[in-house]
């Protein structure tokens, strides 16, 4: 293999942006351009789709998705993993267990042997999530969900390393983001808020009455509703802070004693809690309304607040834009989304449509750079089409060696969307190397453990129909000058996935 010198350069010198013009839906090569942002990346089969229902039938069909549809062989996949099969609960429980026994241990061997099996069970189920969730994203039909649930669980970050997050996450992402992603925004937050990956995370399982934890209360309305300028004061956040007290968790299958007179309030669903012990059943004042203390329901009529609020709908709609149009879309844009948040209650698929209307949306088509989860799951998906992949433990390693690992941002204030954050020398060169890999088939995304199968994998064939019918004629000439120089098909496929254009959206 030569060195990727020419493309290097190539990559570098139109890292900015690739040329855009406004898009008409009605030629192919632009609609494709759409497509390629509101999607995890084009492949065949999408622009197949595309092309038969036309670019009006395909966004509706994205923006209200059915059943997401899966090659057989990755469904199996899923179907054969233990976090598809066993309840978040039951799995929860039975991990706690574990560790509960593994601290009970007495000869010192023994105990650490068992304490790391606990470990190893956690990082199991972790990479069973991550594993999911990045096949979802590369085979589902439904990628404009799959895009919106990544975002999503970025806007609602948690960390799996904190606790035993880890036996959480799969179900966090499945049942709590992807359900609501093109949803109404206050089931989304409301599901958020009842999970106990969210609650043990952002430490509200301690938040109980006369010991007040506020960290869950701020982050809620700072990083998950108003922002950070969204007219709140500090007494709010102690009030907040407040109508959390007893929203928390029970790892175990017991359930607490309850005062006679506060049994009826007492609830319990899977392993969340609202334990009316812990509550503080005074009234409070937040964000200038009187909230009665009554329970549970207090929790229900901030969260109507929130969501509601004008400043949230601005928010939210300020980091969609951000995600979909650039680090600075403009203001009259972000207003309309807004407006049209407010008009429909927090409906996201009513939001994006106003976006995915809008002429800076057209504009920035092929300009923003792609972050590395964006990179790779394009890459994987124009390679192999709906080839089953039969190991996804590359790309994880990649997503962590670029800095993007799934449920790995430490911080509640998820990855940053800006583009500077990942355009950089070092992530470029990460990038020539996947781009390598893939190209000349040993990225290692067929082989498995054990006995490999006697049918070796082929090297993508990314000079297809698609590329010369559609693609092709997006490209500049510089980059269709540095592929004449490819002296073998595996050396094309790495320039072409070293591209300016691979690098955008």
């Amino acid at each position: 293999m030569r060195p990727l010198l020419p493309t290097t350069l190539l990559a570098f010198a139109l890292m900015s942006g690739c040329a855009s013009t406004a898009v008409r839906t009605d030629n192919p090569a632009q609609a494709l351009a759409m497509q390629q942002r509101i999607t995890w990346g084009v492949n065949a089969g999408s622009a197949r789709q595309l092309q038969q229902q036309g670019w009006d039938r395909y966004l509706q069909a994205q923006l209200h998705p059915g059943k997401t549809v899966l090659p057989p062989a990755i469904q199996a996949q899923i179907d054969a993993m233990t976090i598809s099969q066993m309840p978040m609960d039951q799995l929860v429980i039975g991990v706690e267990q574990r560790r509960k026994e593994s601290n009970a241990v007495a000869d010192d061997m023994a105990k650490q042997q068992a304490q790391k099996d606990y470990q190893q069970e956690l990082n199991r189920l972790a990479r069973e999530a991550a594993t999911r969730s990045v096949l979802l994203d590369v085979y589902s039909t439904n990628q404009l969900q799959q895009q919106l649930s990544w975002f999503w669980l970025n806007h609602f970050s948690v960390h799996q390393g904190k606790h035993n997050l880890r036996a959480m996450v799969g179900d966090y992402e499945m049942n709590a983001i992807a359900p609501h992603a093109l949803g109404k925004f206050r089931d989304l937050l409301g599901a958020t808020v009842h999970h106990p990956a969210m609650l043990r995370y952002l430490d509200n399982e301690a938040n109980a009455a006369n010991r007040i934890n506020e960290n869950y209360a701020r982050e809620l309305m700072e990083l998950h509703t108003l922002g950070v300028n969204g007219g709140y004061s500090q007494k709010d956040v102690q009030e907040l802070a407040r109508i959390l007290t007893g929203v928390g968790v029970n790892l175990g299958a017991d359930t607490p004693k309850v005062k006679p007179a506060l049994q009826s309030q007492y609830v319990r669903r899977g392993l969340f809690e609202f334990n009316p012990n812990r509550h503080d059943y005074g009234d409070k004042q937040f964000l200038g309304h009187t909230v009665k203390g009554r329970g549970l329901a207090e929790l229900d009529e901030a969260l109507d607040r929130l969501s509601r609020s004008p400043a949230t709908a601005r928010f939210v709609s300020g980091k969609l834009a951000q995600y979909f149009v650039g680090d600075a879309p403009p203001e009259a844009l972000v207003a309309s989304m807004a407006q049209t948040f407010q008009k429909t209650d927090g409906n996201i698929a009513d939001v994006l449509q106003t976006l995915f209307a809008s002429e800076p949306f057209r504009q920035s088509l092929g300009r923003k750079f792609k972050d590395p989860m964006h990179y790779v799951v394009s890459a994987v998906r124009l390679s192999y089409d709906d080839k089953p992949i039969l190991n996804a433990g590359p790309m994880l390693n990649w997503l962590s060696r670029m800095g993007q690992p799934l449920y790995g941002r430490q911080t509640p204030d998820g990855y940053p969307l800006a583009d500077s954050a990942w355009a950089s020398p070092g992530q470029m060169t990460t990038r020539f190397e996947i781009a390598r890999t893939i190209g000349s088939g040993s990225a290692g995304l067929f082989r498995t453990e054990g006995p490999q199968p006697l049918e070796k994998p082929a090297f993508p064939q990314l000079a297809s129909a698609l590329y010369f019918q559609a693609i092709e004629p997006t490209l500049s000439p510089a980059t269709r000058e540095a592929l004449t120089k490819a002296a073998t098909p595996q050396e094309w496929n790495t320039f072409y996935l070293s591209s300016p254009e691979m690098m955008h959206r």
